[in-house]
């Protein structure tokens, strides 16, 4: 898939005014600071498109960027930031949860981990809430470059060992990096074959 056009259509908390219209919608999610911005700037092609915020875990907005003028990809504010208050948590859960189980629109989930770490408990009771409502998803690993190539490839078979202790079945893996662009292709592709699915909101 070829990206001529990327550009950013709306930000808000609420789900309800997010974009009318039936097209394919691709959300990403990870834990604060998993480099959830640059993959969606290295995917798009363009540098500044999401914005990397300064104090990780402050984004709470729901963010819309148009491509090709045909799909959207989404990105939600990132989860697991423990300085946050009880409060906040709970706004934010509501955005999150509101979004992944009140938008038709939503053709697959992209949840990123940080390739360098063990399984967190905190990434695996959120797969295990995705699998018990039924949430299309895939997993990204992100920041394949900040180790070599047979270490990564270590990291990601023993994460998804670990997996399929309570998993019958994987969803897609992807091994991504933003500095070398690795996985761009082979997402873009997956992107690009779900578009071609009807979607369930029309």
């Amino acid at each position: 898939m070829i990206i001529n056009q990327a550009r950013f259509e709306i930000s808000n908390t609420d789900v309800a005014k997010c974009p009318s219209g039936v097209r394919h919608e691709y959300a990403f999610i990870g834990r604060s600071n998993v480099g959830k911005s640059s993959l969606i700037n290295m995917l798009t092609g363009r540098k500044g498109l999401a914005m990397t915020s300064a104090t990780p875990g402050k984004t709470m907005l729901i963010n819309h960027f148009l491509i090709n003028d045909s799909w959207y990809i989404v990105d939600l504010p990132g989860y697991g930031f423990a300085s946050r208050g009880k409060d906040s948590r709970r706004q934010l859960q509501q955005i999150i949860e509101s979004y992944i189980l009140g938008r038709e629109q939503m053709t697959n989930l992209f949840l990123l981990i940080d390739i360098r770490h063990a399984p967190q408990k905190i990434d695996l009771e959120f797969m295990e809430w995705l699998g018990e409502n039924e949430v299309p998803f895939s997993i990204v690993f992100t920041k394949a470059d900040k180790l070599g190539a047979e270490a990564g490839r270590k990291k990601v078979a023993e994460y998804c060992e670990a997996l399929l202790e309570q998993w019958e079945a994987l969803p897609p893996v992807f091994v991504t990096s933003s500095t070398s662009s690795k996985g761009r292709d082979e997402l873009l592709n997956y992107i690009e074959e779900l578009n071609r699915l009807p979607l369930s909101a029309e």
